[in-house]
């Protein structure tokens, strides 16, 4: 499905990736296109799944949830049915921002957003912890995000 991505669509999700608020008509001068066919291609792109949404990007530590932990996961079973149930259940925990399968020694890497290192240690131990499967964590504190996009 790649491939059917020209330079221009490219660059129109480029574009979007950057500010996706950006009206039709600034869009089509950034990419040098005229409105209507920009609009045409956004809506293609749209349907065909190269842009899933719009969303803000939430100043989280204005939000009081400024602290970032990165969990590494080691399951006990990582036969096919372990890994859908471990799956599903990681969607049901708000604090867990990110959840990556990972090709280490470990199985997965969690991206936890909290208020504090108190909260995050009653995620850990009431959440995290009692996901399925769930052998072992290992957690790394980030002291400050250089870059987040």
């Amino acid at each position: 499905m790649e491939d059917q991505l020209d330079r221009l669509d490219r660059n129109i999700l480029s574009a979007l990736a950057r500010n996706g608020r950006q009206s039709m008509s600034e869009l089509a001068l950034k990419v040098g296109l005229s409105k209507t066919p920009v609009q045409a291609r956004v809506k293609r792109l749209e349907k065909d799944g190269y842009i899933r949404g719009y969303s803000a990007i939430i100043d989280r530590e204005r939000m009081g949830e400024g602290h970032v932990a990165f969990v590494q996961v080691k399951l006990s079973d990582t036969r096919s049915s372990a890994l859908d149930a471990f799956n599903r259940s990681v969607q049901g925990v708000p604090e867990i921002e990110q959840c990556h399968m990972m090709a280490a020694s470990f199985d997965y890497l969690l991206k936890v957003r909290t208020r504090d290192i108190a909260a995050y240690r009653r995620i850990l131990g009431e959440r995290i912890s009692s996901l399925p499967h769930v052998a072992q964590t290992s957690t790394f504190v980030a002291m400050e995000t250089v870059k987040d996009r």
